[in-house]
Parts: structure tokens; sequence; C-alpha cells
């Protein structure tokens, strides 16, 4: 039998399963962060490939990121419907699916099987996004649920540091210019990631894990609860998440090109992917020592400074050249860090039976990552490329707002379980 996990405090035998559970669900967040990274190889491999445009093979971003929109709804009704566990499984063999379909579309080298592959896979990602964030913050006491948090996403960062690099062996390594040897290149890594997938899936069907008894609903109530707009932390958070992650997606995808600049860094292609590998190592370091600092600085105090000195490191970005201006735009992955996981757990903080409605909206907020970078891109073209990082300067802006002030929990609108 599954443990059904009340809000009270956790028994010996309870924090016993808690942290078994937790174990288990760190490798979900170094899957995913992994396979969102790999994308920085992908884009310049289709480039390649099918002879894109730079607009054309942000199509890959757009794609990604998009799911997120389209899938995140549909997945808390099915984590509502059944439960986090199911949730985590379907989401697992949904990504499985994904990297299958990378199969046909290297075989046949139609870049829209690539973009069709691209999302199947996102949408088993924001399935397990949806599944596992919340599950993570419940399993322990409601205090430590940013520590929690933060320590799983410290993992996610681990995924995105590692991912260049065995994708750059694996794929870049190959050549770009020899279409048929590089679609032999990016069957492998996605036939690993797929058994790797499928073999989480069978453990998790076969690990008894805890049973968040607040995920059950009514039969009569909608999608997306109207409960949920009178939730302002909630919906104040919605906008940090897109906020964030369109911040560190524009910063990540625009990086190799403004290193390259001759009075920023002057750097090759190669050698500026090697100094990218910083600014995401940086948010790994970040997320560990985040995580323990949470336990004795209170989240938002963190969310709010990491924020103001994120916007004040671009603001260095902006007005310096050299190798000034290229450490003050990596160190940005440091104080990026506890973010994500911190906004994320601020936002449902407190909502009892609406958590797994609040996480889906939440995951809907991350096309954040496909629309920012757009209009940094934009911005670029019109002005200057160092110049368009005002853009993210701008979501930190906001962030750094929503940890003062805006992630405060109005209690006349608190729907916890009875």
């Amino acid at each position: 039998m599954n443990e059904i996990v009340s809000d009270s405090a956790p028994t010996i035998s309870q924090n016993t399963s808690y942290r078994a559970a937790l174990f288990v669900l760190t490798s979900l967040f170094f899957l995913w962060g992994f396979i969102t990274s790999l994308n920085d190889i992908l884009i310049p491999y289709l480039k390649g490939l099918f002879d894109l445009s730079y607009f054309q093979a942000q199509a890959v971003n757009l794609c990604f990121f998009g799911a997120y929109a389209v899938i995140s709804y549909p997945a808390g009704f099915l984590v509502r419907r059944t439960s986090f566990q199911s949730g985590i499984i379907i989401g697992l063999i949904t990504a499985g699916c994904g990297c299958l379909l990378f199969l046909p579309a290297a075989h046949f080298e139609v870049y829209g099987l690539f973009l069709f592959a691209l999302f199947v896979l996102a949408a088993g990602i924001t399935l397990l996004q949806v599944a596992a964030n919340p599950f993570v913050t419940r399993l322990g006491s409601p205090e430590h649920a940013s520590f929690r948090l933060n320590l799983t996403q410290a993992f996610n960062s681990l995924g995105t540091t590692l991912a260049p690099i065995f994708g750059g062996i694996l794929i870049l390594s190959a050549g770009l210019k020899s279409s048929h040897s590089t679609a032999d290149a990016i069957q492998f890594p996605y036939l690993i990631i797929f058994a790797t997938l499928i073999a989480l899936a069978i453990a998790f069907f076969l690990i008894p894990l805890p049973k968040i008894a607040a995920t059950h609903q009514h039969e009569h109530e909608s999608l997306v609860s109207p409960k949920l707009l009178h939730q302002r932390h909630l919906m104040l958070g919605v906008v940090a998440i897109f906020m964030y992650v369109g911040a560190e997606v524009a910063i990540g995808s625009f990086l190799v090109n403004f290193l390259n600049l001759p009075h920023i860094g002057n750097l090759a292609e190669h050698q500026a992917a090697h100094y990218v590998s910083y600014y995401w190592g940086g948010a790994m370091i970040g997320r560990f020592v985040g995580a323990f600092l949470m336990l004795k600085i209170k989240p938002f105090y963190l969310l709010t400074s990491n924020a103001l000195i994120s916007g004040l490191l671009l603001i260095v970005t902006i007005f310096s050249d050299g190798m000034l201006a290229v450490w003050a735009v990596l160190a940005i992955g440091l104080f990026n860090s506890i973010m994500f996981p911190t906004i994320f757990s601020l936002a449902i903080h407190r909502l009892g039976t609406l958590t797994s409605q609040g996480s889906g909206l939440l995951c809907v907020a991350i096309v954040g990552g496909a629309i920012v970078p757009l209009i940094q891109g934009s911005i670029a073209d019109t002005f200057s490329l160092q110049q368009a990082f005002w853009v993210p300067v701008i979501c930190y802006l906001y962030i750094a707002y929503y940890g003062w002030r805006g992630h405060r929990v109005p209690t006349h609108v608190v729907h916890e379980p009875s």
C-alpha cells in the first residue's frame, strides 16, 4: 500500500519513506536538465544539417518550451485524477517516445520530424515537472520545502552542465558537413536517453512512493479552478517563472555570440562554448550552496538578493568591455541557481487541494523560454547584442519584486485541505 501523506508533522516511518522517495526523484531532475541542455548542441547540429538561418534554428527552443504552454494544463489534470507517481511514469514513457522519434527524423532528415520529436520529448518533461516539483515540496515539513526543491534542482543543474560535454563528443565531433555521419551521431545519444527513461519508468512503477492525499479532487471540479485566480501569490509567481526562465534561456542562447564580439571576449566559437559551461556550472554550485543556505536564511530574502545581484551583473555586462563583461555575464549563472525552485515553492505555498493545478499553471509559464529570447533577439537586431541584455534586466527586477512583496499569501483567500 502507498502511504497517504498529510500536512501534519511526519512520523519516523514517514521520514524514512520521504528520504527514499526524495533520493529516487533526484534522478528525474538530473535527467530533464540533461535533456534540456542538450538542445544547445542540437541547435547547431540542425542548423548545419539543414542549412538553416538563425531564426529558423531557434524553432528548436520555440517548439521545446512551447510544449510547456500546451501540455501543462492537461498534465495537471492527469496528475490530479491519478497521482503524482502515475504522472511521473506516464511522463517518462512520453519522453521516451519523443527520443525514439529522433530515429526516423535522422533517417529521413526532415526538419519537421525533429521539431515534432522535440515537442513530444518536451511534453513528457512537462508532465514530469508538473508531477515531481510539488511532490518534492510535500515530502516533509512545509518550512523546508524550498530546501528540498533546491537540493533536487541542484542535480538538474548537474545535468545541464554535463550534457553539452557529452553532446559535443557524441554529436558535434562527427562533423556538421557530412549529413550521413551526423544523422548517425544524433541517433545514438537519444537511444541512450530512451533506454534510461524507460528504465526509470519501470523503477517508478515498482517502487512504492508516498501518495499525496491532497491530489484528490471532486468530480465536478474544472480543469483550472476559478479559485486559482484569487491566489495572488500564485498568479504573480506565474509571471516570475515566465521572467526567470526567459532570462536564463535568453542569456544562455546569446552567450556564444556575445563572447565572440571583438570588444568583449574575441573568442572563437569552440572557445566560447567552453566558457558557457561556467554559466551552467555556476548554477549547479549555487543550488548546492543555496539548498543549505535555505536552512539559515528565509527563501524570499535569498530570491530578492540574488535577483538584484543578477540585474547588477547584467548592467556591468552592458556598460563594460573585455573580460570584465565576460565574467560578469557568466557569474549570473551562480545567482540564477535558487530562483526557479524558490519561486515555485513560494507560489504553491498553502494551496492545499489546488497544488497540482497551481503547479500546472506555473509550468505553463516556462514558455517564457521561447518568448523572451525572441524579444531579446529583436532588440539585438535593432540596436546591438550588448544593449539587448536590458531585456533580462527587466526580468530580474520583477523577480526581485516577487521575492520582496509579491510572494506574500493573503490569508483570506488560502484554500488549505480540511
